[in-house]
């Protein structure tokens, strides 16, 4: 999945889908029956004792690189670590975990039953009214720890005023990255998450399916997304929204403003995400509509499915990332496209981190040097792009074990079976 900028959790949990499922077509309002659709068995969320361990962790990293504390705002790593699902505002909750010790959670004071409800880890909840300033509290809280005078440890999203008013409050605060800490536990993906990701994987490729298998003649994006929106529901899963690429709109990979409808013999494209319990499935499926694909269309679609195949045989543990991205490329050079990143051919990278995030560290592109290790999870994307006429993207996303790459979802083994076996 490539990121479209007005998409992404720009909603609470749901509210996205039930958006969606407002614009289903007069003949799809009804909710999507049971039958219709595999049976897919939800893992549990993550437990308390594994966010203990991470805490464990964490506190195991910070010592071993000198940082005397890790402060976290609202997002995928504050629930990573504590279990709080929090939006972010201008109003500042966050954990503050010490190197030694209990964390303990900053929030405004009106907030505290909303936080105490989702804490799933032992942490103090220190409060602060609309007339105080919530960095005081951190500040306070590293004095009181004895890490003051010791490396504070960001994660690498904390926006900046946190930053600025902290060091108001502690000016020889020394500030310093928090990725070996934060981004190095989220990177490897533990068996239990691993199973909440094949679960959103399970359930998007069983949307994605029912969907292309209901897309009509003068169908809209929204119509087909809706369909999408309601079939995850069903099956138990969160949906975000997606991109559905219509005609020439597919040869852009974030797509076009410009109305497209459905209509027989040209590319629908749809690049969609799914969560299950925080956990991220990321899977494209590209067709041809109501008939036979051209000659164009088959031989791109063959080649991107090859492109898959290459960046899997890359995918080595020790290799660097980069060089997965970059074994697809020179293979899509010989074959004419490109160089490079330009087009016609693959404009963006091979593929992408993913876990709590769609998009998340590190990223399959040229220049990448971070080992490919087991518990690592990605995406598997090598579209081709031709401005003016049609792209092709196929997405299936990947972690590494110890024997190398395995899929969470099988690709689908030619566009005259696009969406290949069921779940």
């Amino acid at each position: 999945m490539i990121h479209s900028p007005i998409r992404r959790r720009n909603f609470l949990a749901g509210a996205g889908a039930a958006a969606a499922a407002s614009l289903l077509p007069r003949s799809g309002q009804a909710a999507v029956a049971p039958a219709e659709l595999p049976k897919i068995k939800l893992p549990p969320p993550i437990s308390r004792e594994e966010r203990l361990a991470r805490v464990a962790k964490a506190r195991t990293l910070m010592q071993q690189h000198g940082i005397g504390s890790v402060l976290v705002e609202s997002g995928p790593s504050l629930d990573y670590f504590t279990g709080i699902q929090w939006w972010r505002s201008e109003r500042l909750t966050g954990v503050v975990i010490p190197a030694t010790g209990d964390p303990i959670v900053v929030t405004p004071f009106f907030e505290r039953p909303s936080i105490e409800e989702m804490l799933l880890i032992p942490a103090e909840i220190r409060t602060w009214e609309e007339d105080e300033e919530p960095l005081k509290l951190v500040a306070d809280f590293l004095k009181e720890r004895g890490v003051a005078n010791q490396p504070v440890a960001f994660e690498e999203t904390n926006r900046f005023f946190i930053e600025d008013r902290l060091k108001q409050q502690i000016p020889s605060v020394a500030v310093v990255s928090g990725n070996p800490v934060v981004r190095q536990l989220r990177m490897i993906k533990s068996p239990a998450e691993l199973a909440l990701m094949q679960a959103a994987a399970d359930i998007l490729a069983a949307s994605l399916r029912y969907a292309g298998e209901r897309t009509r003649d003068g169908m809209t994006p929204e119509q087909i997304d809706a369909l999408i929106a309601s079939a995850q529901k069903t099956l138990g899963g969160t949906y975000d929204g997606g991109l559905i690429l219509i005609g020439e709109a597919s040869a852009y990979p974030h797509g076009s403003h410009k109305p497209h409808v459905v209509r027989k013999g040209e590319i629908v494209l749809m690049d969609c995400t799914c969560t299950v319990h925080g956990y991220q499935a990321d899977i494209t499926r590209t067709f041809v509509f109501g008939a036979d694909p051209t000659r164009e269309q088959r031989k791109v679609w063959d080649q991107v499915h090859r492109g898959q195949q290459i960046a899997m045989a890359a995918a080595k543990v020790g290799a660097p990332a980069g060089s997965v991205d970059d074994a697809v490329r020179r293979t899509y050079e010989s074959w004419g496209y490109g160089p490079r990143y330009k087009l016609p051919g693959t404009s963006h990278r091979t593929g992408h981190g993913i876990g709590m995030e769609v998009h998340e560290p590190v990223n399959l592109v040229h220049g990448e040097a971070t080992p490919l290790a087991p518990g690592m999870c990605f995406s598997n994307e090598p579209g081709i792009y031709i401005p003016g006429k049609f792209g092709v993207r196929i997405e299936d996303c990947f972690h590494m074990t110890e024997a190398g790459p395995k899929f969470f979802t099988t690709p689908p083994p030619s566009i005259d079976d696009p969406f290949g076996a069921r779940v």
